[in-house]
């Protein structure tokens, strides 16, 4: 393939993944990794350093449509960033020592396990808990729904959990190349009670500050290839400003069929090739 198919085929790859990820919250690597690793022959490790700045891209992207429209909920945001940052700085490091095959198979164990905890029966719906923590940081919130047509408040509950799948999901950032979205969307919906669309805002928000944290580490290490690298946040870039437009008028139901879709595919993908390898 010429420089300049490459070019395109990456930024036209890149542009669904931001698209996609701005929608969910996940920051596109989901998309990306895959994608570079499988389609177009790039090592795991040199498209994980590409991802974790597409990720930086989907942020930038999308957040400023959530934060604007208020759907994002800051506050919460940065509490729970201070572990997903600690997270992520633990697993850049990680990754010079682990080898190609061990991450795709922890990349598909990783997504397979959140696709099903999106879909699984759950009987009872999860009560909202008292949280002293969330009272004293005034972490609750609300916004305007324009798909149901009214405002949606909700109470934060299990914020000590949600700070610990923070900081897991700041490894798996590190480590994976992924915005931390796949693990902080589903506690954030399922354990914490905070609606969807919420949860993907605040997501956006949160996951350029953790690429961020973990891509200078690679960025010091050599791992960032520019001829990769720079169509991916371009394209990204595009895909999460338009993704963010669609965001907000689509029901709660349907980003979560596209989230746990876009889940299993990716995990398969990536279980294959760790077979494989």
């Amino acid at each position: 393939m010429t420089p300049f198919g490459f070019t395109a085929v990456v930024l036209g790859i890149s542009f669904f993944a931001g698209l996609l990820g701005s929608l969910v919250g996940v920051g596109g690597g989901i998309i990306v990794v895959p994608a570079l690793t499988l389609l177009m022959g790039v090592s795991i490790q040199k498209a994980i350093a590409a991802s974790i700045v597409s990720v930086i891209a989907t942020s930038s992207g999308a957040a400023a449509s959530y934060v604007s429209e208020r759907i994002a909920n800051m506050r919460l945001g940065m509490v729970l960033e201070v572990a997903t940052v600690v997270g992520a700085l633990t697993g850049a490091f990680l990754a010079d020592w682990v080898s190609g095959r061990t991450l795709f198979l922890a990349f598909a164990a990783l997504l397979g396990y959140t696709a099903w905890s999106m879909v699984r029966p759950r009987g009872k719906a999860v009560e909202p808990a008292d949280d002293p923590l969330a009272d004293k940081l005034k972490l609750h919130g609300a916004y305007f729904d324009k798909a149901l047509g009214r405002e949606v408040f909700y109470r934060v509950s299990r914020t000590r959990l949600g700070l610990a799948v923070s900081y897991l999901a700041g490894v798996a950032s590190g480590l994976l190349g992924i915005g931390g979205g796949v693990l902080k969307v589903p506690v954030m919906n399922l354990a914490m009670g905070i609606p969807i669309k919420a949860c993907t805002a605040t997501s956006n928000f949160m996951i350029g500050v953790t690429a961020a944290a973990s891509a200078a580490v690679y960025f010091m290490r050599g791992d960032v290839l520019t001829f990769v690298a720079a169509p991916v946040a371009v394209g990204v870039l595009l895909g999460a400003r338009f993704g963010a437009s669609l965001m907000n008028k689509m029901k709660n139901a349907s980003i979560r069929y596209i989230f746990v879709a876009v889940l299993v595919a990716s995990s398969v993908q990536m279980l294959l090739k760790g077979i494989h390898k």
